[in-house]
C-alpha cells in the first residue's frame, strides 16, 4: 500500500483552516494540524476526520509568528511523519480595530508582518528542502481578494502590506522552486465571515448576497476545494498563480 502524502496546515482548527483540513482528509492526506490557542477544536476536528476517513493526524500548538514556535513545530511533525508534502499556510493575524498606520505601535506593527509574510519564509526554509527531496511539493499561501493590486488600504495598512509583500513572494518562490517539482501558488479569498468560515456551499444555497456578483454567501468549502486542487499531482502546470475566489467581488465596496 502506498504512504499519503503528509499536509501540514497552519491556522488549521477553526474557520477556513478547519474546512481544509476535512476537505485534505476527504483526499486521503494525512495531517499537521496546526494551532496558536484552540487545542480543543484542534482536536475535534481532527477525531472527525480520523473516523471519517481514516487518516492520521497531529495537533502541535505553536504561533507561526514565531521562528522558534515554527521549528518547534516542524521539529515534532517530522518525529511523527518522515516529511512534509504539502504546505498550507493558512494562518494569519488580523487587527480587527480601525487604525491608521502611525497609530500602531511596533509590536502590533511585527506582529502583523511577521505572522502574514515571515511566518511562510520561515516555514520554507524548513520544509522547502524536505519537498526538493522528493522533486515534489505544494506550497499555498493567502491573501485578500485585492493583494495582486497592491490597492492602499485605509487603516488595513500593516495587513496589506504583508499581504501584497506575499504575492511577490509566492510567485518568486515559485520560480525558484518549479525545477524541484515544487509548485507555489496564493488564493485570495473574498469576504468570508463567520458562521460561513466552516460552512459547506449546500448551507447558503437560498441565502441572498448583494455583496458578490455571484449572489450568494461565499463559505469554506469554496476555498478548499481550490486548494485542495492544487495539490492534485495533475495541477503541476499551475504555480506563481494568484486565484481570486470571491463571488466575482473585484472592489472594496
Amino acid at each position: 500500500m502506498l504512504s499519503r502524502k503528509v499536509a501540514l496546515i497552519t491556522g488549521g482548527a477553526t474557520g477556513i483552516g478547519n474546512r481544509i483540513v476535512r476537505e485534505m482528509a476527504k483526499h486521503q492526506y494525512d495531517l499537521v494540524i496546526n494551532y496558536r490557542s484552540n487545542e480543543k477544536e484542534a482536536k475535534a476536528v481532527a477525531t472527525y476526520v480520523e473516523e471519517h476517513y481514516h487518516v492520521k493526524t497531529l495537533c502541535i500548538k505553536g504561533d507561526v509568528a514565531s521562528i522558534d514556535d515554527v521549528n518547534e513545530l516542524v521539529d515534532h511533525a517530522l518525529e511523527q511523519f518522515s516529511t512534509i508534502d504539502v504546505l498550507i499556510n493558512n494562518a494569519g493575524p488580523f487587527v480587527f480595530d480601525y487604525k491608521n498606520l502611525v497609530d500602531y505601535d511596533l509590536d502590533e506593527w511585527k506582529y502583523m508582518v511577521d505572522g502574514n509574510l515571515s511566518s511562510v519564509f520561515y516555514l520554507a526554509k524548513r520544509i522547502v528542502p524536505l519537498m526538493r527531496q522528493k522533486k515534489w511539493g505544494r506550497i499555498i499561501n493567502f491573501g485578500y481578494h485585492l493583494a495582486e493590486t497592491a490597492p492602499g488600504w485605509s487603516q488595513r495598512a500593516a495587513y496589506a502590506a504583508a499581504k501584497t509583500g506575499l504575492v511577490s513572494l509566492t510567485k518568486s518562490l515559485a520560480i525558484e522552486e518549479a525545477p524541484h517539482g515544487i509548485t507555489v501558488n496564493m488564493v485570495n479569498l473574498g469576504d468570508i465571515v463567520h458562521p460561513w468560515k466552516e460552512a459547506s456551499i449546500a448551507d447558503v444555497a437560498g441565502l441572498d448576497n448583494n455583496n458578490t456578483p455571484i449572489g450568494r454567501l461565499g463559505t469554506g468549502e469554496d476555498i478548499a476545494r481550490v486548494v485542495e486542487f492544487l495539490t492534485q499531482e495533475k495541477s503541476d502546470f499551475i504555480t506563481g498563480a494568484v486565484i481570486p475566489v470571491t463571488g466575482g467581488k473585484t472592489s472594496f465596496i
